[in-house]
């Protein structure tokens, strides 16, 4: 399904992941869209995402970031991933009850199995609140030993409905 360019993005239904999953009941149940070569989603934080009065606590920014780097990944390349280090950059308060877009984009992907992706958070004037870059490593689904085989065949199944191609 597509709209304005976007092309949501399908992603399996009751885990547990804090940021992604539909069964976390405290959980951030980012949705996500492929727009270009990004990866995107949207998000209003609330009350019980506060740090200081009315912004955002940075470790649920830095949260929705790792996330949407992560998704590139999954998306564009079809793998398995662990977050290696994150660098973020805040750069205005996020402030809570605003619309978010988050955006994660590879920028380089030519040392398998590390891949490096940029991420960034902005508000719903298009204006650039957080920015972050992430460093990811391509982990077969073999080494996911802590992962049921019921969700590895999961988020296999999802990439085999990923349907990338360039733009």
């Amino acid at each position: 399904m597509s709209n304005n360019g976007r092309i949501h993005i399908q992603k399996p239904q009751g885990h547990s992941c804090f940021a992604c999953g539909t069964a976390n009941p405290i959980g951030l149940k980012l949705q996500f869209y492929r727009l270009g070569n990004s990866v995107c989603s949207e998000i209003t934080l609330e009350k019980n995402h506060e740090g200081w009065e009315n912004v955002a606590h940075g470790g649920i920014v830095s949260t929705i970031l790792d996330e949407i780097m992560s998704w590139a990944i999954l998306y564009f390349k079809k793998k398995f991933v662990v977050t290696r280090k994150i660098e973020i950059k805040y750069i205005k308060p996020v402030i809570i009850g605003t619309l978010l877009t988050i955006k994660g984009e590879i920028i380089d992907d030519s040392s398998p199995p590390r891949i490096v992706v940029k991420g960034e958070v902005r508000d719903d004037e298009d204006k650039l609140l957080v920015k972050s870059i992430g460093e990811f490593v391509i982990l077969p689904k073999e080494r996911f030993d802590s992962i049921s085989e019921i969700f590895k065949k999961d988020i296999c199944s999802m990439f085999d409905r990923f349907e990338v191609t360039s733009q």
